[in-house]
């Protein structure tokens, strides 16, 4: 517990005076890429697969390209041209080294790396966008999760009967998942009258609240995202880069999954 607490203060020292101030736009970009390229580096990790590859280092640069906004990144691309195209070319050179090497890397096996860099690189790539568009939505987001969390895990542990999916998650359970829902949804009633809905969202109360709902039981499906791949894959955490909490994915998984559904829903 002690090393829990002490990573997270760490953590938190680090992280956030770069979200709060992020220089010129800059600082929570990187900050997106590098995690983006740490993500890539721990689900090849867990596929028990070497990220100095050739199809390691590649879907790093896919992860970045996503992570990283077009503007000032990518302006050496032909006007009307998005980053997209460029993610797309990296999936091309996936499918590419199936002819390299004459079948001996398949299409099976690049979907691997390309749904990978995908999946890390358009979620913290949300991540940063939140952030572009105002401090109060990506904190908006993060306390939905934060509280969710918290939420499930104390209700669970004080009501907890029900298994919720004990076949990817055994500790999980219905009376968490619905506590931290209503922890997400109680946090969101606070945090909207410091910040109404309307002024900074674009939406009524109600409506955003309702949504908040959906992006905690996202949030929830994406840690259960989480541990099923480390349940297929054999492991307890996704890394070792937080000692105490495990890695980069164990700490934004949930992240991961709500980020991209807020800007779906037009919240940024």
């Amino acid at each position: 517990m002690r090393q829990r607490v002490i990573t997270a203060v760490a953590a938190l020292a680090l992280f956030l005076p770069i979200i709060y101030f992020d220089f010129k736009g800059i600082s929570v970009a990187l900050l997106a890429a590098a995690l983006a390229g740490v993500g890539v580096y721990e689900l090849f990790r867990m596929k028990g697969l070497t990220v100095l590859s050739f199809e390691g280092v590649l879907a790093i640069i896919g992860a970045v390209i996503l992570a990283l906004p077009r503007d000032p990144w990518f302006t050496f691309l032909p006007e009307g041209t998005d980053k997209f195209a460029l993610f797309y070319f990296i999936v091309l050179l996936f499918l590419g080294i199936s002819v390299v090497s004459k079948n001996m890397y398949t299409i099976d096996e690049a979907a691997f790396p390309v749904i990978t860099s995908l999946y890390v690189g358009m979620g913290f790539g949300a991540f940063a966008n939140a952030r572009a568009e105002s401090l109060v939505v990506l904190c908006f987001g993060l306390f939905i999760v934060w509280a969710t969390d918290i939420g499930a895990y104390m209700v669970g542990r004080e009501y907890g009967k029900n298994k919720l999916w004990p076949e990817i998650s055994p500790n999980k359970t219905i009376e968490g998942a619905l506590g931290g829902i209503l922890s997400a949804i109680v946090v969101a009633i606070i945090y909207l009258i410091a910040f109404p809905a309307k002024e900074y969202f674009g939406y009524d109360t109600l409506p955003l609240l309702a949504m908040t709902a959906v992006f905690s039981v996202v949030g929830q499906f994406g840690d259960l995202v989480e541990s099923a791949f480390k349940r297929h894959y054999g492991v307890k955490d996704s890394g070792i880069i937080l000692p105490g909490h495990g890695g980069i994915l164990d700490r934004f998984d949930s992240l991961l999954f709500v980020f991209p559904v807020m800007h779906l829903f037009g919240i940024f």
